[in-house]
């Protein structure tokens, strides 16, 4: 509908973002789906796609600290001086970043790193997604309510695929990680090593990459994304932890065995979003949104929204015109074909299809869509992710080699 301003002449109103704007993940050429299988394939895994450019080698170590995305690590020299003077090795030594996927969140970018898939193949699109055969919402880190995993995930990983072809593989983690679901159908395959301190971790990986002539080693950090949600990235206990982990890496990296690449990535960077009304829109208690809404799933930055039969051309019509000057709002198919799931044009498995919201808005500017009754702990965390913008969707993969 025109407007006229004071002079008499006309003017719109300002235009939806369009969904194909979005910053896409570089699904094939360079995001976290693409890291394993180039790095298994240079070590002579069959049937994997190489899609990145790196140089190989026969004893390779991923770690994968929780939360620590590259505008983080480029912010924080003083805090993590031996991860920011390797800034210039990311990416084979053109200084730049790798992607996550969308949304950019943890269980979906693990089920990446370790499948080797998007989001739309190994069927991990989100934090909370619903489940077509129960209607419910499935939490997809903490697995519940319970499913099959191997049903909802029935790809092998490329740890297993590099297992059965001969290489020495492990992961190195926390112990209460070996037996969880997202673990079993992300990261299985070869051998599961727990141990509780970081360190211990280091010195474990070094050790098993050492072990046989082709070793692939995987270790993993989170309470940099721990504090990160608690505190905020803006927080003492936050750099605490990020000058921690970068003594963990500088430790890792000063024992690698001869024949060595270290990858240090990541699975998402994190936004501190201010809690006021305007910065942190509540679902709960905003009536236009919940119109026409069965489900609300993803998390407050990556928004799943599920309609009820017959409504989701009426609740797309809504949300885009409430927040779509601040959130890329797509229809399922658009958010599909616009590449925001895997490749653009090639769609994403059948199972996988009805988990992606009739609507997906994935935020631009500096909101939140929190659900402060359905979703408490949630929406009290000061740092949060899952979408493109860069300070989210940007991981380094800086290393180290021998």
């Amino acid at each position: 509908m025109a407007h006229l301003t004071t002079a008499g002449s006309a003017w719109h109103e300002p235009a939806p973002l369009d969904p194909r704007s979005a910053p896409l993940p570089r699904y094939g050429t360079g995001s976290l789906a693409d890291l394993l299988p180039t790095i298994a394939s240079g070590m002579g895994v069959p049937g994997l796609p190489a899609g990145m450019d790196l140089a190989s080698a026969d004893r390779v170590c991923v770690f994968l600290i929780d939360g620590l995305g590259w505008e983080l690590l480029r912010a924080h020299p003083a805090e993590a001086p031996f991860l920011h003077s390797l800034l210039g090795t990311s990416m084979n030594g053109t200084g730049q970043p790798m992607t996550a996927g969308f949304p950019s969140t943890t269980a979906t970018s693990l089920a990446s790193v370790g499948t080797g898939l998007p989001p739309g193949a190994h069927g991990l699109p989100g934090y909370t997604v619903a489940d077509p055969a129960t209607g419910q919402l499935m939490n997809q880190l903490r697995w519940r309510p319970w499913t099959d995993p191997h049903v909802w995930q029935p790809y092998p990983t490329v740890f297993q695929l590099a297992d059965a072809a001969g290489v020495h593989t492990c992961q190195v983690s926390a112990p209460d990680f070996q037996h969880t679901p997202l673990t079993k159908i992300a990261l299985s395959g070869g051998t599961f090593h727990g141990r509780l301190s970081g360190e211990d971790r280091m010195d474990l990986a070094a050790d098993r990459l050492a072990a046989a002539d082709r070793s692939l080693v995987y270790t993993y950090y989170s309470e940099v994304d721990g504090k990160g949600h608690r505190f905020g990235v803006d927080s003492d206990e936050w750099r605490g932890q990020l000058m921690y982990v970068d003594r963990l890496a500088q430790r890792l990296a000063e024992q690698l065995p001869p024949r060595s690449a270290l990858y240090v990535t990541a699975d998402h960077g994190m936004i501190d979003i201010p809690f006021d009304p305007e910065s942190r829109i509540d679902f709960d208690e905003d009536w236009e949104l919940r119109a026409g809404v069965a489900l609300l799933g993803g998390e407050a930055r990556a928004r799943h929204v599920y309609a009820v039969p017959g409504a989701a051309n009426d609740v797309l019509a809504v949300w885009r015109e409430v927040l779509g000057e601040q959130m890329w709002v797509a229809g399922r198919d658009e958010a599909i074909e616009a590449g925001w799931f895997g490749p653009p044009g090639e769609g994403v498995d059948d199972r996988v299809y009805a988990r992606i919201g009739d609507v997906v808005a994935a935020a631009r500017d500096d909101i939140a869509i929190v659900a402060s009754e359905t979703e408490p702990n949630e929406s009290a965390m000061v740092g949060l992710h899952g979408s493109m913008t860069p300070v989210e969707q940007l991981v380094p993969l800086v290393e180290v080699r021998t």
